[in-house]
């Protein structure tokens, strides 16, 4: 049996959010000492490493709970769990286009930048208007 301060340190997840997730019923209320402190079995320890590692991969509590409730479905029913993992697989791969793009643009600010500072600052000039500026303003 575990305490809760047990629970967090080996997962990671921090006290608040423990009971957080047993709120919203992703995690089950824990057994209860006669002075009344929390005490989790190994299957809580194991469902909050599965949820916290679904969190860290960035799936919304809703997914999580969805794939809670797949725990021991066959069939069919494991469907739903796929198509949890594509939608945020194609999620994930539009953050990263994001990004690159972003990148692209910052690298492009930033290169505007002659590295002088007597005149218009060619980086603010360029978050402005999008256009490549020199250092000659």
């Amino acid at each position: 049996m575990f305490t809760i301060g047990e629970l967090s340190r080996r997962t990671g997840v921090k006290v608040p959010t423990i009971r957080f997730y047993e709120d919203k019923g992703l995690l089950p209320s824990p057994e209860r000492t006669a002075g009344n402190q929390r005490r989790y079995d190994k299957p809580s320890l194991d469902r909050l490493q599965f949820i916290k590692h679904t969190r860290d991969l960035g799936l919304p509590l809703a997914d999580v709970e969805a794939l809670l409730s797949l725990e021991g479905a066959r069939g069919d029913e494991l469907d739903r769990a796929h198509e949890i993992a594509e939608r945020q697989l194609a999620d994930l791969r539009d953050r990263i286009s994001r990004l690159q793009r972003l990148e692209s643009e910052l690298a492009r600010i930033a290169a505007a930048c002659d590295g002088q500072h007597d005149h218009v600052c060619a980086v603010l000039h360029a978050f402005g208007d999008h256009d490549t500026c020199s250092g000659s303003h």
